[in-house]
């Protein structure tokens, strides 16, 4: 019979969401466990070895592998037993996880799951860009491994597909290699980056910014020699000489062993379901972080994090869940909405902020709350939604909802 372990708490997933979770809940609970599959905890972090980090959470500029190193440390500092090379694979049963590790395989029934797995990129091949199957396609977190951890050369002429932050994360990976990014393709108008990382980014790598733009082959036999691209507007096409290919962005949340537990998905993000204490549909399991919105820069989700690991001790103290929530419609051009229930009365989301994701660029945003017919809130944003971000939205105009009014509307008038 395999070993069987019954901690407290199990946090699957050891990136910043994960780790704050369980900074916050070691010191209070008898054990609290990470289950990590990489070698080293720390997440998306970890690869990144650029400054940018730690901002929000910290108040420092940290680079990737730093911030990733305090976060470990504080959580190990406050009590948390962080398991590395444990790859949780399926379930035993409805409260049992079955990992594999270093030492074979464990059982793992803890009183309370929270899901911390993040999101990833989705690849060449799930967004079915034609063309060869030449070497020197990768996605960001492939390029940042192999230049950050295993220290090796990537190409000399890169095109990045997406411009969102994480694009030009890559961008500066890539320089770090050796490599220059001959442009970045966006399906967009505008990039979907900050104007702040956008402007000073074409400036400092000499590189540009195709826009109304999409992938339409990549050329090249045994290595890359190009990528054709098309403008989306005129139907033009023309290509790009290079020798790497990064996809960047459009993310996926790494939902699997949710899905398998059967806690319910959003069919817009695929994420869980969550309130805004970030309990799912199941009792006992908990999610934060970017499997629930993705994509959210790293200190953002690690203050959920510490946020998470409140709402979970509140369930330890016998904090009943609420007997009635409504559910959260996006309209377009919004895609989705996080948290998508809301129990009125309760806690307020972490950051007091709705978090979306909108398919097209308005500028100025005028936001609309209503529910039942009737209007409960409008008010013009300060900034833009913008596609490849997050949008986020003052929860404060969500005040008026009534528990039983059926769902609530959030739009962009």
């Amino acid at each position: 019979m395999p070993e069987l372990l019954t901690p407290t708490v199990a946090v699957i997933g050891g990136g910043p969401g994960g780790l704050s979770a369980a900074a916050g809940l070691a010191p209070h609970l008898d054990q609290v466990v990470v289950l990590d599959r990489e070698q080293q905890a720390g997440g998306i972090p970890r690869h990144s070895d650029h400054p940018g980090y730690g901002i929000r959470d910290r108040k420092r500029f940290m680079s990737g592998p730093s911030y990733a190193t305090t976060l470990v440390e504080d959580a190990r500092a406050a009590g948390a037993q962080i398991l590395t090379g444990w790859t949780v694979t399926g379930w035993a049963d409805d409260d049992t996880l079955e990992v594999t590790t270093p030492l074979g395989r464990v059982l793992v029934r803890p009183d309370v799951f929270c899901f911390a797995t993040g999101a990833r990129e989705r690849p060449r091949t799930a967004r079915l860009v034609p063309g060869t199957r030449p070497a020197g396609v990768l996605t960001t977190g492939q390029l940042q491994n192999l230049v950050h951890v295993q220290h090796q050369k990537v190409g000399t002429r890169a095109v990045v597909v997406g411009a969102e932050l994480v694009s030009w994360s890559a961008v500066m990976t890539l320089a770090e290699s050796g490599c220059r990014t001959e442009a970045l393709v966006s399906e967009h108008p505008v990039g979907e980056s900050y104007s702040l990382f956008r402007i000073p980014g074409r400036v400092a790598f000499r590189t540009r910014v195709e826009t109304t733009s999409r992938v339409a082959s990549i050329q090249g036999r045994r290595r890359v020699t190009g990528v054709e691209i098309e403008d989306t507007r005129t139907g033009d096409r023309k290509v790009l000489e290079c020798d790497t290919v990064v996809f960047t962005g459009d993310w996926i949340p790494d939902h699997e062993l949710l899905r398998s537990a059967g806690v319910e998905l959003d069919p817009a993000s695929g994420s869980p379901v969550v309130d805004a204490a970030m309990r799912t549909s199941k009792a006992n399991v908990f999610a934060v972080g970017n499997v629930n919105h993705p994509v959210e820069t790293a200190d953002v989700v690690a203050i959920e994090g510490a946020v998470a690991a409140e709402r979970i001790l509140e369930h330890f103290g016998g904090r009943p869940a609420p007997e009635a929530s409504v559910r959260l419609v996006a309209d377009d051009p919004i895609r989705w909405v996080s948290p998508s229930r809301l129990a009125p009365g309760g806690p307020a989301p972490a950051r007091d902020r709705l978090v979306c994701w909108v398919d097209r660029l308005v500028p100025r945003p005028v936001v609309t709350v209503s529910q039942g017919g009737h209007r409960l809130a409008r008010k013009r944003l300060a900034w833009p939604a913008a596609p490849g971000r997050a949008f986020r939205i003052p929860s404060s105009m969500l005040d008026g909802v009534d528990a039983a009014g059926g769902d609530v509307r959030i739009a962009i008038d």
